[in-house]
């Protein structure tokens, strides 16, 4: 081990040293420096994937603070799957909740019906974990990591205003007047991002109709019964509601969707009251409401829909994340494709020898199991809310047909058994 190796291990208590140390690039690729636009999940995991492949990564973020922004992320096995590669298994379990199982339960009754196991079980079918996580724990995780592997090359409180690319480079603006370059720049700015507006314009972002009611409650000011290790899907006419534990079962995160259509916000902070959340889900089971009354403050967001867009390269910049493909969360994806977005892209610039074929192939590979995660998470809307929920005779019949376990298995297995570190990138 040589001393830097040393010295990372010694000075760093999360034990975060990258899986490939920084001092043994494996880049085959002519790309030596990356920009990435965004701090969040998608930025900051290409940003340790490419550093730990030897690519000098400048990460420019607009908050000038990092915060705990969210709530709740499923990491299912094909996200954990790139946390155990980027060598975070340790330091993401010490901070996730490794739920049981996941269950179903009719919004007025409280019946239950199995959905699928987790834990041992997903472990041994899909050979990774199915972690629930708090959005801000994860991210800490991944900040760690970074600032490690790449001390001071992350900046907040600068905003990209341009990205242009000039032969083969990318010249990076900021708002205030800062100028960057490197050989490419990647966009991970979320759904609002710069540069997907400046590249491929606004586009229509569409209102579904639905508004999201979020909140966390520490489970101890929970009964026993409200907090068990599992994860759940009320369904019901006009609204599902998601719970599950988080930060090794000491929270319990609660995400209510409604059919609201007067709330058009897509603000994650704009908050309501407990009396509010009660009228939405007025007639649901009495669990659901002694949740909402242990909640401090419930936040509220509309939830817009995006057309597709048919590629998310723009001469040297590429973007990623809710960036490149915002998808509704009912299929509980949302993190999961950011993480694989930064594998495979970080696998792509350093394993693949031209850099604008790189970010073709990158593309070409993400394109159709991104679409087909839009695809089934609209899917689910309907799913979720459909009218057959309203009354427990025609309930029961429905829920058993839809979450039979062989349909679920074809809903979701193919989603779990994808794995971004062993994917060809060699067209077949």
């Amino acid at each position: 081990m040589n001393p830097r190796e040393i010295s990372m291990l010694t000075t760093d208590p999360f034990h975060l040293t990258p899986a490939i140390p920084r001092s043994a690039p494996i880049t085959m690729s002519s790309v030596r420096t990356v920009i990435i636009s965004g701090a969040g999940i998608a930025g900051l995991a290409t940003a340790l994937a490419l550093q730990q492949r030897g690519v000098a990564v400048t990460v420019l973020e607009q908050a000038t603070q990092l915060g705990e922004v969210g709530a709740g992320l499923q990491i299912a096995p094909n996200g954990s799957r790139v946390l155990l590669a980027l060598g975070l298994g340790a330091a993401v379990q010490a901070v996730a909740c490794e739920a049981a199982a996941k269950e179903v339960r009719l919004w007025n009754t409280g019946r239950r019906w199995p959905l699928f196991d987790l834990g041992a079980d997903a472990r041994a079918r899909f050979g990774a974990p199915y972690w629930m996580l708090h959005r801000g724990d994860l991210h800490q995780v991944l900040r760690a990591a970074f600032e490690v592997a790449a001390p001071g090359s992350l900046h907040t409180g600068v905003r990209v205003a341009r990205a242009e690319t000039v032969g083969d480079a990318v010249r990076v603006t900021a708002a205030d007047g800062q100028a960057f370059e490197a050989d490419v720049m990647v966009a991970a700015d979320g759904v609002h991002s710069t540069q997907r507006r400046s590249a491929f314009g606004e586009g229509s972002a569409d209102f579904t109709g639905l508004m999201a009611w979020r909140g966390v409650v520490p489970t101890a000011r929970l009964a026993p019964e409200l907090c068990e290790p599992v994860g759940v899907n009320w369904v019901g006419p006009g609204g599902h509601v998601i719970t599950y534990p988080l930060r090794r079962g000491e929270l319990l995160n609660v995400v209510a969707i409604v059919e609201k259509p007067e709330w058009r916000s897509e603000s994650w902070s704009d908050a309501g009251t407990r009396e509010e959340v009660h009228r939405d889900l007025a007639g649901w089971h009495p669990d659901l409401h002694r949740l909402i009354d242990a909640m401090d403050t419930p936040f509220r967001w509309a939830l817009l829909s995006r057309p597709p867009l048919k590629g998310w390269v723009d001469g040297r910049s590429v973007l990623i994340g809710d960036a490149a493909h915002p998808t509704l969360p009912f299929l509980a994806q949302g993190a999961n494709m950011a993480l694989e977005d930064a594998l495979l892209l970080a696998r792509c610039l350093t394993e693949l020898p031209d850099a604008d074929a790189a970010l073709a192939r990158f593309v070409a590979l993400r394109l159709p199991r991104a679409a087909r995660i839009v695809r089934g998470a609209a899917d689910n809307t309907h799913r979720f809310h459909n009218p057959l929920l309203a009354e427990p005779a025609t309930a029961a019949a429905y829920i058993c047909r839809e979450w039979e376990p062989t349909r679920v298995r074809q809903r979701y297995d193919w989603l779990f058994e994808y794995d971004v570190a062993r994917l060809p990138l060699d067209p077949p």
